[in-house]
C-alpha cells in the first residue's frame, strides 16, 4: 500500500463529509457549557449541512460547476488524437463470482465502456493508466486491459502500472506516450473527475482532449433527490474531494512536470 494514498485517505476523512462535520457538531457540542450560542451553531450548521450533503440536490451545487468544465465529445473533436487514455477509478479484489480475480469499480467500468465506444469510432491506440494505490497484487490497469479485451473486444497497446494518484497518471503516461511520439490524446474519466485530470496531463505538455463520461448533473430530477441518502453523501464527497484536489494541484503543479 502506498504511504501516500493512505495520507491521502486521512486527510480526505478528515476534510470530506461526513467525518468533518461529525467533527465540527462535536466541536459545538463541547463549546456550548462554556459558549451557548456559539456551540449551538456550531452544531446546528453542521446538522444541516450534513443534510443537504446528503441529498443528490445538494450534491448537484458541487457537481454541476465541475461537469460544465468540458461538454461531452462531439463530433470532429477526436481530429488529430493519436491515442485514447483510460484512467483507473479503483478496482474490487477478489471477486468470488468470477473466481477470485479483481475487477474494476463500478465508475472504472463506465470509462471503460466509454473508452471502447471511442476505440469502435477512431480505431485509436489505447492506454490504461492506474497502479496499486491500494496494495494488492494486480494493478489497475492490468484489470482494465483483461476487461477491455475480453470483455469490449478492445485492444491495449500500452499499460501504465506504476501510478498512485492522478498526477503520477498523467506523469507516467506521458513519459511512455512521448516515448511513442505522441502528443495529443483523448483523456477519459467521469466527468467529475475530468477538470483536475486534464489540468495535470496538460502541465506534462500534452494536448488533451477531454472525452468525460458519467454526466450526473444531467439527469432529471426525481422526488427522491431532495431526501438524504447514502448516495446523495457520497456524491458530495466526491465532488468536494476534486474541488480540492483541483486546488491543491494547481498549488503543488504549479510548474509543469515534464
Amino acid at each position: 500500500m502506498s504511504s501516500g494514498w493512505l495520507f491521502n485517505a486521512v486527510a480526505g476523512a478528515l476534510l470530506l463529509p461526513p467525518l468533518n462535520l461529525i467533527l465540527l457538531c462535536a466541536l459545538g457540542l463541547l463549546l456550548r457549557p462554556r459558549w451557548p450560542r456559539l456551540g449551538l451553531g456550531l452544531s446546528l450548521l453542521a446538522l444541516v449541512v450534513l443534510t443537504v450533503c446528503s441529498t443528490r440536490f445538494g450534491a448537484g451545487f458541487f457537481v454541476a460547476p465541475l461537469e460544465k468544465q468540458n461538454l461531452p465529445l462531439q463530433a470532429g473533436d477526436a481530429a488529430g488524437a493519436q491515442t485514447i487514455v483510460v484512467l483507473g477509478g479503483s478496482r474490487i479484489t477478489n471477486a468470488p463470482e468470477y473466481g477470485g480475480q479483481d475487477i474494476p469499480s463500478g465508475i472504472s467500468l463506465q470509462r471503460l465502456r466509454y473508452a471502447a465506444n471511442l476505440y469502435r469510432s477512431t480505431h485509436l491506440p489505447v492506454l490504461v493508466s492506474g497502479g496499486l494505490p491500494d496494495g494488492g497484487n494486480t494493478s489497475e490497469a492490468s484489470v482494465m486491459a483483461r476487461v477491455l479485451q475480453e470483455d469490449f473486444s478492445v485492444p491495449v497497446r500500452w499499460q501504465e502500472q506504476s501510478s498512485n494518484n492522478t498526477a503520477e497518471n498523467a506523469q507516467l503516461s506521458a513519459r511512455m506516450l512521448r516515448e511513442a511520439g505522441i502528443t495529443r490524446i483523448l483523456l477519459v474519466t467521469d466527468a467529475i473527475h475530468m477538470p483536475r485530470a486534464k489540468w495535470i496531463f496538460m502541465q506534462t505538455g500534452l494536448e488533451v482532449v477531454a472525452a468525460p463520461t458519467i454526466f450526473v448533473s444531467r439527469a432529471h430530477n426525481t422526488p427522491a433527490d431532495f431526501l438524504p441518502s447514502s448516495q446523495g453523501l457520497q456524491l458530495s464527497s466526491y465532488a468536494l474531494h476534486e474541488w480540492l484536489g483541483l486546488a491543491w494541484y494547481r498549488w503543488r503543479y504549479r510548474n509543469p512536470a515534464n
